[in-house]
């Protein structure tokens, strides 16, 4: 399998090579300023997670999306709805790197939960074909790709280009997962329609969020509850989160445990919600 460049990638039939995607979380978020093409300055501390999607390559030029998880019908559900054209980001980045590869994706983030699944997902094609060389084409791919690629704990500023890498802190989160995703745009759009006081929490996007998405407040509710403290929203997604572990929560089972994480199932009020406990990664590259 030729790329643009000459150089060929030929994967191992017994082994076939696996990347671990992780997931990024937003702990806080403040839009600096609006540009003359309608993106949005931000800054954000942001870090990876042990949480994350994983992708196996082999010989070929198919993506496949796998729930990775189970466990929940509307996780499936969102799964479907995930492209496998070219318009995916994986595919996207193959492309970018005139490279080919039969992809299958295990997915644990959920589309549009704020985690950067996608962008991770670019970032770890990235990754495994070029490394850190590849710097100049994650912008191409997308706002988050530029940290996702590095991963680590950085201070990200402008649309996302400008990273100020941070020295690694171990760190534990629980995230609560929403039964639905939350769309970007429409969380940019409902901000530009509101007036863009300082709003005074963690996440400038909250507010948005909810005028975007009102089932968020019992997402934000839920979490509350569990934890006794007040949750932050992970980015423009349907996530919330707090710092800590389970041992913090009130729950009534088990914890099921997984390679690098914890996750639990709980229903409320015929919802149901997963909750993850991850911590912090250092750099990938």
């Amino acid at each position: 399998m030729e790329s643009a460049c000459g150089s060929s990638h030929r994967f191992e039939r017994v082994e076939v090579p696996e990347i671990f995607s992780p997931a990024k979380l937003t702990k806080n978020l403040r839009v600096t300023g609006i540009r003359s093409d309608g993106m949005h300055e931000l800054e954000s501390d942001m870090v990876s997670l042990s949480f994350g999607d994983t992708l196996e390559l082999d010989d070929g030029d198919q993506l496949e999306i796998v729930n990775a998880m189970g466990g929940l019908v509307w996780f499936e559900d969102a799964l479907k709805r995930i492209p496998t054209d070219e318009s995916n980001l994986v595919a996207r980045a193959l492309r970018l790197l005139g490279e080919k590869a039969r992809v299958r994706l295990l997915k644990r983030i959920p589309p549009g939960s704020g985690l950067g699944g996608g962008s991770s997902n670019a970032a770890a094609i990235l990754r495994y074909f070029e490394g850190a060389e590849s710097d100049a084409e994650a912008p191409l791919l997308g706002a988050d790709v530029p940290f996702c690629l590095r991963g680590g704990r950085a201070v990200v500023r402008g649309i996302g280009e400008v990273l100020e890498p941070l020295e690694y802190q171990f760190e534990t989160f629980v995230l609560l997962l929403s039964p639905f995703g939350v769309s970007t745009q429409e969380v940019y759009r409902h901000y530009d329609l509101m007036k863009r006081d300082a709003e005074g929490g963690a996440n400038d996007l909250e507010r948005a969020a909810l005028s975007c998405e009102a089932r968020l407040v019992r997402s934000r509710k839920v979490l509350r509850t569990l934890s006794g403290e007040e949750p932050i929203l992970a980015g423009s997604g349907s996530t919330y989160f707090i710092s800590g572990t389970f041992e913090h929560l009130e729950l009534s089972a088990s914890p099921v445990v997984a390679e690098g994480f914890r996750y639990a199932d709980i229903t409320v009020d015929g919802s149901c919600y997963r909750l993850i406990e991850t911590s912090t990664l250092p750099e990938l590259t």
